[in-house]
């Protein structure tokens, strides 16, 4: 074990002093409301997070497209990509 003091060894990976103390709360609200959107994300696979942050708000959460898109990037919740529209006859050659 090196003996180096604390802002000695922050200071020297470069790290801040203050986020190696942070330990981080759990939110009862935040957690009921990421469970709210991975069903929504489920049941409505097609929807993407601005149609889901209106759902919510249609429910009576109070929350915001940003919080919404935040929960939905941890989760890696995306939509599926949509098929592409097929060629017409009239670009075709022969």
């Amino acid at each position: 074990m090196l003996h180096v003091s604390e802002p000695k060894a922050c200071r020297a990976i470069g790290q801040i002093r203050s986020s190696s103390w942070y330990v981080p709360w759990p939110d009862p609200v935040r957690e009921r409301l990421r469970g709210r959107i991975i069903a929504l994300a489920k049941e409505y696979g097609r929807y993407g997070y601005r149609t889901v942050t209106d759902m919510l708000r249609f429910e009576g959460w109070d929350v915001g497209k940003d919080c919404v898109d935040t929960i939905w990037w941890q989760e890696g919740l995306n939509m599926p990509t949509k098929q592409p529209k097929r060629a017409r006859l009239w670009r075709a050659d022969g």
